[in-house]
């Protein structure tokens, strides 16, 4: 005779001999092993109902997760770098600043681009951390301090290009921001600027973490230092919108407006040198003379910016040596440092023609 179907029809049965596992948790509670690993680390965007449904079974079968199976998982001897964009030139000196000092201790690197999407990022850490990378480095996340908390309690985290000085969990690696807009300034003022104005990012969905803020901040103290407080002017421009938002203008369009409406001569100091360069095409394409209408000085100094056609100075971040310094951190937290460290490069000024 057949027995009947008791209320617990469907569920996995384990007796006290057989050994739990994920898999069993995950056919208990209905859903993949990935479901199971995921809510075990408290990953991105799993829901509560599924978190409930597999604390539920993990509950009631016992699970342990094995320690002695991630110990023998051991290192990867991989480290990952997610970036904004890989485009811009001061990204690559940043890599290949890391992979100096990782593959100097033989581990390799993999790359992410996150193109300043929170849920990409997430999604592309996830899938880092599920590849069992032995650490992160973020470059300019757009990513919330409490997930980015949450991350760093997986792996070790070094962040660049964002300044958060009192994170307890990650390491931070920065160019002193604050001090190189200063430094920017002190130089258009000995050319004997005095109208000096910003061009900024807006600062929709940026915190004061975000390195164009601390570059702005810098830009108004030493205005200020320097008795032109009354004449402190920022212009948010998004250079990464080919078309603006608002108005529909393309980036050109909005450099040529601006170029237009200020008094000459004028000079710019601006947040990277994207900004820079693209201002100083269009100032001669509209005849004017630079530096002796429009002076312009970037920040990143780019390789671009050294070019004999463009001539842009620059605030140098010596990307290289940010870059080794992050991978050095990084080495040190995956070796079995706990105490956060936050480290400042000092920045340098490289003078071309358009000051």
């Amino acid at each position: 005779m057949r027995p009947e179907a008791g209320p617990e029809a469907g569920k996995t049965i384990v007796s006290k001999a057989d050994k739990v596992t994920i898999r069993t948790v995950a056919e208990d509670a209905g859903v993949s092993v990935t479901a199971v690993s995921n809510v075990l680390r408290d990953a991105y965007g799993v829901s509560d109902a599924m978190r409930e449904k597999v604390l539920i079974s993990i509950a009631k079968l016992g699970y342990r997760p094995s320690t002695a199976a991630r110990a023998m998982r051991g290192r990867t001897y991989t480290v990952g770098v997610l970036a904004l964009d890989i485009a811009n030139p001061f990204i690559s000196e940043l890599v290949g600043g890391i992979q100096e000092a990782i593959e100097a201790a033989s581990f390799k690197l993999m790359i992410g681009v996150g193109r300043g999407q929170s849920r990409l990022e997430g999604d592309l850490i996830e899938t880092m951390i599920d590849t069992r990378m032995d650490g992160l480095v973020l470059v300019a996340p757009h990513l919330e301090p409490q997930t980015l908390d949450r991350f760093s309690r997986q792996l070790p985290l070094i962040l660049i290009g964002h300044h958060e000085a009192k994170a307890g969990s990650f390491d931070t690696a920065n160019c002193d921001d604050e001090d190189g807009a200063r430094m920017a300034v002190r130089a258009l003022y000995r050319a004997g600027h005095r109208d000096i104005r910003m061009i900024s990012l807006p600062h929709r969905d940026l915190s004061d973490s975000d390195v164009s803020i601390r570059r702005e901040a810098g830009y108004r103290a030493e205005m200020t230092a320097l008795g032109l407080a009354d004449r402190v002017s920022v212009t948010p421009d998004d250079i990464g919108e080919a078309v603006s938002r608002t108005t529909g203008e393309t980036i050109a369009q909005r450099m040529q407006a601006l170029l237009r409406s200020v008094p000459k001569p004028v000079a710019f100091f601006c947040w990277s040198d994207l900004h820079a360069i693209t201002l100083i095409d269009e100032a001669r394409a509209m005849g004017l003379d630079v530096p002796g209408q429009v002076a312009v000085i970037g920040f990143d100094n780019a390789p671009s910016a050294g070019l004999r056609s463009v001539g842009l100075s620059s605030i140098d971040q010596n990307g290289r040596t940010l870059g080794a310094k992050a991978g050095q951190l990084l080495l040190e937290r995956i070796n079995g440092r706990t105490e956060a460290r936050h480290v400042l490069i000092p920045p340098s000024l490289v003078i071309r023609p358009s000051i």
